[in-house]
């Protein structure tokens, strides 16, 4: 396997401000850009930029579209890896395609999205299945994230950080986490995601309790079902009145 083929160059445009994001969670991310902002001047100084993020928490609750967002405002490529797809069979071969990647975010200045790091960074002190190997991939990984250049920029992220190795989390300069939204949090997205529609399709079942993605696919399913039922109305109305006078003629 060429790790390099599960590298996705993402370019979908994500503004920061469109994100759902608590105030703290907001003001941390905007001091992280001012610093790669103001990189040569804090350089000068000898002031490091912290340029390794990690994102913990609920899944659908805003992970990825935070790196989309942090890469557009940086004006930075993109590199997006999913974990879960690349850990081969022979760790080794995983040790060397992560050097590889990272390599590769290095030379370009990008910020590199390792999701699931889970699949990765697990705690040495848990793994029961081959130790050493695990440690061994373990300890690259503490290595490639030392010496990752400044001018790019790491953000990890997870669903369980209670596995995640605690040698690597000290990596991380910066740590946010995410919560299910609360239900009036969702009442305001849902309010928002319905707004473009005319009335007789904001009518849904809102269900709570769940991330902003469930709520997005949630609602977006009931407006699709509302507005084929609609159409299929309209289309049978129309029928009968295209059939009725050629009936009676007949």
């Amino acid at each position: 396997m060429n790790i390099l083929d599960l590298v996705i160059n993402e370019k979908e445009p994500t503004l920061l401000e469109d994100l759902r994001l608590s105030d703290h969670n907001r003001k941390d991310i905007s001091a992280l850009l001012k610093e790669h902002q103001y990189i040569e001047e804090l350089s000068k100084y000898g002031l490091p930029v912290n340029n390794k993020l990690f994102l913990h928490g609920s899944s659908g609750c805003g992970k990825t579209m935070t790196a989309k967002a942090i890469a557009q405002a940086l004006k930075k490529p993109l590199l997006v890896l999913n974990l879960s797809n690349i850990v081969c069979s022979k760790i080794g071969e995983t040790a060397q395609n992560l050097k590889l990647v990272f390599d590769k975010a290095a030379r370009e200045k990008a910020v590199l999205f390792l999701d699931e790091f889970d699949h990765i960074g697990k705690s040495r002190a848990m793994d029961d299945t081959d130790v050493g190997e695990m440690k061994r991939l373990v300890n690259t990984l503490l290595q490639l994230i030392d010496y990752f250049p400044g001018n790019s920029l790491l953000i990890a992220a997870t669903n369980h950080i209670e596995v995640i190795d605690h040698a690597l989390l000290r990596r991380f300069q910066l740590r946010i986490g995410y919560q299910m939204p609360a239900r009036e949090q969702l009442d305001a997205y849902y309010d928002e995601l319905l707004s473009r529609f005319p009335p007789a399709l904001q009518d849904i079942d809102r269900s709570y309790d769940i991330s902003y993605a469930e709520a997005k696919d949630t609602a977006m399913t009931q407006v699709k079902s509302s507005l084929i039922a609609q159409l299929e109305s309209q289309q049978e109305r129309a029928f009968n009145i295209d059939e009725g006078p050629l009936s009676r003629v007949n």
